[in-house]
């Protein structure tokens, strides 16, 4: 059983986001619920075997058993597991609509989702029995800002350091639309 196969048994289907079809490719629409009711599109999406998107945040943040002292609690809003030819990857999405939240929240809510994808890695290993799950995966981070902003062309900073760790997040603003190859 691939590891894809094994998260689409593992989590619900109401804390995921089906994938849909674009002009015979596929596409994802990460929404997020009113009041904040913004939409970021990611296009050339690998095929549904290949993927799982995770609305990470509908985790309830575990509060009961952690004190939050350092926003331990905290999740980003998605997550992207793809494992297809171009790559083994995880995506971990945080998106603003504005220019609100400060960059030490967001590199709290990608470590938070971070964690969501250890305690996955976990379950899957203990009671799948798959000791090789999401073995070999490299994690990107990306904070998405100025969403509800649509007349300015996509930007991301100018940085050329690879995106493989919360700090050093991809940070792309004003998004007409991604395309999932720029987010690895």
């Amino acid at each position: 059983m691939s590891d894809i196969a094994i998260l689409k048994e593992m989590i619900k289907k109401t804390a995921t986001v089906p994938l849909q079809n674009d002009r015979n490719k596929k596409k994802v629409i990460l929404k997020e619920p009113p009041p904040a009711d913004y939409s970021v599109t990611i296009y050339g999406m690998p095929d549904d075997d290949q993927t799982i998107v995770i609305k990470a945040d509908t985790f309830t943040a575990p509060k009961g058993i952690f004190a939050d002292s350092k926003c331990e609690c905290k999740r980003a809003d998605f997550v992207i597991i793809a494992d297809n030819d171009e790559a083994r990857v995880i995506i971990c999405i945080e998106m603003k609509s504005g220019k609100g939240g400060t960059e030490k929240e967001i590199i709290q809510q990608l470590k938070g989702a971070q964690c969501f994808v250890a305690y996955c890695r976990e379950i899957g290993q203990s009671f799948w029995e798959h000791q090789d799950f999401l073995k070999d995966y490299v994690y990107r981070f990306v904070s998405v800002r100025n969403i509800s902003i649509s007349k300015r062309p996509t930007r991301s900073s100018g940085k050329t350091n690879t995106h493989d760790r919360p700090d050093r997040m991809l940070k792309v603003t004003s998004p007409k639309g991604l395309h999932f190859n720029r987010l690895l």
